[in-house]
């Protein structure tokens, strides 16, 4: 099992973000694909058609996001924490991966930084 730790610069308020993050019409958006969301903590979510589960754990709008994603037999819980915080050039976000089966670190660390982070950069940059 492997953590993993980064920050991103997103040219959006944490406002823009969290709702980017949080809203499934505006996921869809930025994602190009129809996605399941609440901000009701202990539900669960989906996206990327599925290719991404897990449960919602705790919201602080605007400012933190806790989840839970699931991987097949895995013994601990792989918990992703994301913190906003207000930048000069919009908002820094601070990713935290725990718990990644070290057979998915390198795909998984390769779609935040490409799939996840990426296009939300790249949306908020149009």
């Amino acid at each position: 099992m492997k953590d993993y730790k980064k920050y991103y610069l997103i040219p959006a308020t944490p406002e823009e973000v969290y709702m980017a993050l949080t809203n499934p019409v505006t996921i869809q958006l930025w994602t190009g694909e129809p996605a399941e969301m609440s901000t009701e903590p202990g539900s669960e979510f989906s996206l990327w058609e599925g290719a991404i589960v897990g449960r919602n754990i705790e919201f602080e709008p605007n400012k933190k996001i806790v989840q839970q994603w699931y991987f097949d037999g895995q013994p601990e819980e792989s918990i992703v924490t994301i913190k906003l915080h207000a930048d000069k050039h919009g908002s820094s976000v601070e990713l935290r991966h725990t718990n990644i089966p070290d057979e998915d670190y390198d795909d998984i660390t390769e779609g935040w930084n490409d799939t996840y982070f990426g296009n939300l950069q790249d949306f908020f940059s149009l």
